[in-house]
């Protein structure tokens, strides 16, 4: 896929969304009005959880067209994905094709959804991979930090869904540049731009934390049996 999806799918999916979301789940939202409510923005999120990606974009103040794991489109999940305007990716390869149709939605002002760990862990932002910040220099496109928090119960594991009506936190932090100096070029622009997404998204994650006292699961103490 190099070309961008449909706009009104995505904006059909997030307006029911925004419906069934609190129904099943006990779900919160904080920090809308950090959201540019027009023009290219750039949302990354921490990744704990399945549920991570439906969360946000139920949740957004606005469409989102997220990067989502290419074998997911090849489930049950994926004509609901396809229909809602989600971009398939294969993970950790660089894939030119989706970052290219990911490009596209932020080139006619449209909204992507990138969880730059690149797979569920432990939701802490301790590693990033680059293709979040490439998108964003290359739009120069605006950074919205988003915490995911419930979206795992403690101790379950990373496949697992929390219970109906659980409690669930999606805050949207500041948005931020990621653009060096103009003086800085080629990889090391890249370079910087990647470190500067993954501390302010880490931060952010650990200020929502600090702030709602919802632990990530990697923040669970060890079990005493």
């Amino acid at each position: 896929m190099s070309e961008p999806p449909a706009a009104y799918g995505a904006a059909a999916g997030h307006h029911l969304g925004q419906v069934i979301a609190p129904i099943l789940y006990d779900a919160r939202r904080h920090g809308l009005h950090h959201v540019p409510r027009s023009g290219p923005v750039v949302l990354v999120s921490n990744h704990a959880g399945f549920l991570d990606g439906p969360l946000v974009y139920c949740l957004a103040p606005r469409p989102v067209h997220f990067l989502v794991k290419r074998s997911y489109f090849s489930s049950a999940w994926g004509a609901l994905l396809k229909g809602v305007g989600q971009i398939p990716i294969d993970q950790n390869t660089g894939d030119r094709a989706a970052l290219a149709a990911a490009r596209g939605v932020l080139a006619r002002g449209g909204a992507v959804g990138v969880f730059p760990e690149g797979t569920r862990g432990s939701g802490q932002v301790r590693a990033v991979q680059q293709g979040a910040a490439w998108l964003a220099l290359s739009a120069d496109a605006p950074v919205v930090p988003v915490a995911c928090l419930g979206t795992r119960g403690t101790g379950a594991s990373r496949g697992s869904w929390p219970r109906p009506r659980a409690h669930l936190e999606v805050i949207f932090g500041e948005a931020f540049s990621v653009r060096p100096q103009e003086d800085v070029r080629g990889r090391e622009r890249l370079r910087i731009a990647t470190d500067t997404l993954r501390d302010r998204l880490a931060l952010h994650v650990a200020d929502a934390v600090s702030r709602t006292g919802m632990a990530l699961p990697g923040d669970e103490p060890p079990r005493t049996t």
